[in-house]
């Protein structure tokens, strides 16, 4: 995109560009000019620049020339304490950042350069702080465009409570670390991501909803290919609040050792109005995995901060999967793990999920032309007899189950969908690539809107 208003080189501010000095006062020198100034580019070009937590400004887009690399120091004290937080509970350790904005207008990160989060230089987890390498809290007409994302010592992006967002053609890895998020949307309204790759070790893309206050409404997902050693995209989890009006076209997932797309109305919000077309996913353990429950305890683990009661089970309805292709390869055969010890997914596991609280049901979903050649290959003796409810915990908080991933194993070789009403299913097309002992489909307490469309091939 072209940028109006002037150029700062932060060379010109003393930045060295060597990968040993610290350029952080040099580079923010540049942006608080620019940003008085009236705006324009703040300009990184021919070097490596080492900096730690750098705060951007209204009408500033920082441009990372393709002959740059911004490098994030590796101590943890160059980082601000004043850059917001992270908002699941219990993961304090990624509360700072690397780059922030905070209640800014028209700014951006562009270029063909590269932001280096420099993982190797902070742990894979625990308590001691990893930081996110890009926040902005409350922003409008935000663009991040062109750049390569690597490295991120914890989340690669979280745009929080913003409004009018274009993230476009951008190339994140983040493989090296826990919590290896890619795009992570809170609370935000009018976002536009395309032509973009993401490869990760967590959530590639996820939409949330931590407040009532910031509804997230308005998303285009489109050209995309997604890679994870977790998950493709994710709506919801983070779901006090609103989603609605989603759209999701075009994409690729290569990969994904669990769940392609996934829907999770966990914390009393509603989701709804989400269209997913137009996808081919290989290797994808759960391609469409989608839950109604109150998944909420105090001490949870990817809980939202702001929920302090377990909330009544909200809603979830209006959802279209169509033109999507699944197909499995020899890999599937195999059980995959997140770095040595987390099992991701395994031939037990797959298939696609629908699950609800009986009483509170998924409302109105068509899937159609749908193709899915799974794996297969699992014998009944290796399946628990009983398959779990999923139930209200607030009127059965005894042994009620809590846990969206819990059975990590399924009952069925290709489709589990319980609890769905307002169901159509046209043009389903299964096929294993090993024999498998489990049912092909079941349908529980669904009601249909018309006679099922499902082809099992031999």
């Amino acid at each position: 995109m072209t940028v109006q208003g002037s150029c700062y080189d932060v060379r010109e501010y003393g930045a060295v560009g060597d990968g040993k000095n610290n350029d952080q006062n040099a580079i923010q020198k540049a942006i608080d000019l620019c940003s008085i100034g009236g705006g324009g580019t703040v300009l990184v070009a021919g070097g490596t620049y080492l900096t730690g937590t750098l705060y951007l400004k209204s009408n500033v887009f920082l441009q990372i020339d393709s002959s740059a690399v911004l490098l994030a120091h590796g101590d943890i004290r160059k980082y601000g304490t004043d850059t917001h937080y992270n908002r699941y509970r219990n993961e304090p350790e990624l509360d700072r950042c690397w780059i922030y904005a905070e209640d800014a207008e028209h700014i951006g990160i562009v270029g063909a350069g590269e932001l280096n989060g420099n993982a190797e230089l902070f742990p894979n987890e625990g308590d001691i702080y990893r930081p996110m390498m890009i926040r902005f809290l409350r922003c409008t007409d935000v663009h991040v465009e062109g750049i390569r994302m690597y490295n991120a010592a914890s989340w690669t992006t979280a745009f929080l409570d913003s409004t009018y967002i274009w993230v476009h053609g951008v190339d994140i890895r983040n493989e090296k670390r826990y919590n290896g998020d890619g795009l992570d949307f809170d609370g935000c309204r009018h976002v536009y991501v395309s032509d973009c790759s993401i490869m990760g070790t967590d959530d590639n893309l996820c939409l949330q909803a931590g407040s009532r206050q910031y509804p997230v409404e308005d998303v285009h997902v489109t050209n995309c290919s997604f890679s994870s050693i977790c998950a493709g995209i994710r709506i919801g989890l983070k779901s006090i609040g609103t989603i609605s009006n989603v759209v999701i076209n075009n994409c690729t997932m290569q990969n994904v050792w669990r769940e392609g797309i996934k829907v999770e109305c966990s914390e009393g919000g509603d989701i709804s109005d989400i269209t997913v077309s137009n996808l081919a996913m290989h290797n994808v353990s759960r391609p469409v995995f989608v839950i109604l429950n109150n998944r909420f305890l105090p001490d949870d683990l990817g809980s939202s901060l702001g929920l302090e009661e377990m909330p009544e089970i909200g809603s979830l309805r209006r959802l279209i999967f169509q033109n999507i292709i699944i197909t499995d390869d020899e890999k599937m055969k195999n059980t995959h793990r997140r770095f040595e010890n987390d099992i991701m997914g395994s031939p037990e596991f797959h298939g696609i999920r629908f699950d609800a609280e009986k009483l509170h049901p998924i409302e109105t979903v068509i899937m159609r032309d749908i193709i899915y050649t799974g794996i297969g290959g699992v014998r009944q003796d290796e399946i628990p007899e009983e398959y779990p409810k999923v139930m209200d915990r607030l009127k059965y908080p005894t042994g009620a189950v809590s846990e969206n991933y819990y059975p990590d194993w399924s009952r069925t070789a290709f489709m589990d969908l319980r609890n769905v009403h307002n169901l159509i299913l046209e043009n389903v097309v299964l096929k294993a690539l090993q024999k498998d002992e489990r049912e092909a489909v079941i349908l529980e307490h669904c009601q249909m809107l018309k006679e099922a469309q499902i082809y099992i091939l031999p």
